[in-house]
């Protein structure tokens, strides 16, 4: 089993090349495979199947089948990426098949061992991440056709039928819409010890717009998920067991090791986008949020995490732009920070409706019914009604950077 694409070395700072950025899809993985090679027909075969198999309760019966297949046949990260979404989404349905209340302490030698494997090839957590959910789990149903949500689909899915796929589909367009403000965040980068001011001013105009662009295509969530099927259904299936009540003791991958072992769960906050935009601008948050999104940085692929560090040491942006004194970069500078803030004050909104309203719309709707009967036929998840899927308390974390986002600001 190899990667077979080490980093390539580059004169350039902030080539994308160098961190396994693409020109045209940015952080996604471009063109991602949707088969694996043949020995792994075992695996395609469950995965392609998992949202049948969970809602009969067959998936754990279909694991304890599966035959122990070694990883050394996958060739190359494009193959590493699907077996490590493959697996991922089958570990999810495996440990919360019978919903928060009925989880394993132990996920099964031949499911643990070949993803602990390509995991530790990939630098990758051994759990589902955004890398997985969003990045790699993507495909044109026309392939000449454009990037348009009417012409894709995920490649592997999960119980929540076109509320996951919208889900999965509108994060997908964010992260496309991101993609020119990461091209002009190079841009700007070299820009910055010549002082090219007029590079710099371009450079920051596109970011805003980028920016700005990415809170439009979250608006599109509204069309495509339905709340009650969002909170019931989808989202315990991106629960990790770090900072989960619901699995207080984290898990036991079965031949990898006998202590129990505790992963996030997939997280917004694992999107490098954001983290890429707050260190180019100079944004610092408070030390808890920090902290949290610190230890989210290790659930990105490698490559994507050594990026946000490059930005993090290159020369300051926010302190070249106030010593140049040039109002005009000043002002350009101030709007990518609101665009950012903006885009976060709409992140709470989408959370408010999706989380909160749903959890007391469902809570309700138990009260009436008295018999849990849902979009799910089962009781809506009570362990994450405060927190996030990646285990922060939700709202105090998201009004928290957002408001410092906002303190990021150069006075006037």
């Amino acid at each position: 089993m190899e990667t077979g694409e080490g980093m390539e070395e580059t004169p350039l700072p902030l080539a994308l090349t160098r961190f396994q950025l693409s020109e045209e899809y940015g952080f996604l993985l471009p063109d991602p495979l949707t088969e694996l090679p043949a020995p792994y027909g075992p695996w395609m075969e469950i995965a392609h199947n998992l949202p049948q198999l969970i809602a009969s309760r067959r998936l754990r019966s279909q694991v304890h089948q599966m035959p122990q297949l070694s990883t050394r046949h996958l060739r190359g990260r494009e193959e590493l990426h699907l077996a490590h979404l493959v697996l991922s989404f089958i570990t999810m349905g495996y440990i919360w098949q019978e919903g928060e209340e009925g989880t394993v302490k132990v996920l099964p030698r031949n499911l643990a061992i070949p993803f602990w494997e390509v995991s530790q090839a990939l630098g990758l957590p051994p759990i589902l991440s955004h890398a997985d959910f969003v990045l790699a789990n993507w495909r044109r149903k026309d392939p000449n056709g454009s990037l348009e949500i009417e012409n894709l689909d995920t490649i592997i899915s999960l119980p929540g039928g076109e509320s996951l796929r919208g889900f999965i589909l509108v994060t997908l367009l964010v992260e496309k819409a991101a993609v020119p403000g990461i091209k002009a965040i190079v841009r700007a980068a070299r820009a910055i010890l010549p002082l090219d001011e007029e590079t710099l001013h371009q450079a920051l105009q596109e970011l805003a717009e980028a920016i700005g662009d990415m809170s439009e295509a979250l608006k599109r969530m509204h069309d495509y998920v339905d709340p009650a099927m969002f909170y019931a259904v989808i989202r315990i299936f991106l629960s990790g067991w770090k900072d989960n009540p619901a699995m207080p003791q984290g898990l036991v991958y079965e031949g990898v090791s006998e202590e129990p072992m505790a992963y996030s769960g997939g997280s917004a906050a694992q999107s490098t986008v954001l983290h890429a935009f707050d260190e180019f601008l100079g944004i610092r948050h408070s030390g808890e949020s920090t902290a949290f999104l610190h230890r989210m940085r290790d659930y990105m692929p490698p490559p994507h995490r050594a990026f946000v560090e490059e930005i993090r040491r290159a020369p300051s942006l926010k302190q070249h732009v106030l010593s140049s004194g040039d109002p005009r970069l000043c002002a350009a500078f101030n709007r990518c920070v609101s665009a950012l803030a903006d885009f976060r004050s709409y992140h709470i909104t989408i959370v408010t409706k999706y989380i909160t309203v749903a959890a007391a719309k469902a809570k309700a709707g138990r009260a009436e019914s008295g018999d849990g009967a849902g979009p799910s036929a089962g009781k809506p998840p009570s362990a994450l009604e405060t927190k996030g899927t990646g285990g922060s308390p939700i709202f105090v974390f998201l009004k928290s950077v957002r408001d410092t986002t906002r303190e990021g600001m150069i006075s006037a």
